[in-house]
């Protein structure tokens, strides 16, 4: 077996991603040869993609692009570790994906998967980086917002990795620092739904059930069940719906009447926290 150089082993490692053993023996495998060590790295990536299908990407970061004031695009990219999330490799990726999300605006995943990205499908993109980074690469979703005036903020829960949470605000009239304080706001209260009428029917009609049952086995009297359960609802309303919720820097006032005094209508948000619902 030939003797393997230090200095080749990792620029071998710079050059593909893998693992220092990974390089280390490819070039063993190769006597030495570095062009075959990369083809060598790259069939052993391509097939441990498929050995990967079955392990949790809970890891991964949030990517914003925007375009002017008018529109903007959040990508939700997972992985399996903090170690790649933080990643030049990884960031990399997952710029280009949410830029040609911009630019083309898929239907859904599926779509964006099938999409041409230089010269190739989005899929085999992250195909290649599942086998240059020996990880599950994957997309979990992504939402574009136009029209209007589109302001965003991104999160950083940790200050050494990418940013974990993504916020889009968009609202019908420009105003730069309110869409920022509503979007830090949604960020630290994860509202699910931006008013009550936008909350589907099935969503309430479970919670409306819930908070009967709870209602009745604390033994209030049959006839004020019904405004008792209606108040909780209510209550509900306030907690997940962005346009009821207490605004965080001024619990007097709501969201909605926050945006009403200072003139804009808040259209829609989209909120992405990492490997959260």
């Amino acid at each position: 077996m030939a003797s393997v150089n230090m200095a080749d082993v990792k620029r071998l490692r710079e050059l593909t991603a893998a693992g220092m053993m990974d390089c280390k023996k490819a070039l063993e495998e190769s006597e030495g040869d570095f062009d075959r060590a990369v083809e060598l790295l790259r069939l052993k990536g391509a097939k441990d993609v498929g050995k990967r299908e079955a392990r949790t990407a809970s890891n991964g970061l949030v990517a914003l692009k925007q375009d002017g004031d008018s529109v903007a695009a959040l990508l939700e990219l997972n992985c399996e570790t903090d170690f790649v999330a933080k990643g030049e490799r990884f960031q990399e990726v997952a710029a280009q994906v949410v830029e040609h999300v911009l630019a083309t605006k898929p239907a859904d995943v599926p779509t964006l998967l099938e999409s041409q990205l230089n010269g190739k499908t989005v899929k085999e993109l992250l195909d290649e980086t599942n086998a240059a980074l020996g990880e599950k690469i994957e997309i979990r979703r992504f939402a574009v917002l136009e029209g209007g005036y589109v302001g965003a903020y991104m999160h950083r829960t940790d200050p050494q990795l990418p940013p974990a949470v993504g916020v889009l605000v968009q609202l019908d009239t420009a105003n730069a620092q309110v869409a920022k304080d509503i979007a830090q706001h949604a960020a630290a209260m994860a509202p699910k739904y931006l008013s009550a009428e936008q909350v589907p029917a099935d969503v309430i009609e479970k919670e409306r059930a819930l908070f009967e049952e709870m209602t009745r086995e604390e033994g209030k009297p049959e006839a004020a069940i019904g405004k008792i359960v209606d108040g909780r609802v209510n209550g509900w309303y306030k907690d997940f719906t962005l346009l009821q919720q207490a605004f965080v820097k001024d619990n007097k006032k709501s969201i909605q009447k926050f945006a009403e005094e200072n003139g804009v209508k808040v259209e829609a948000f989209v909120r992405f926290k990492v490997g959260q619902a």
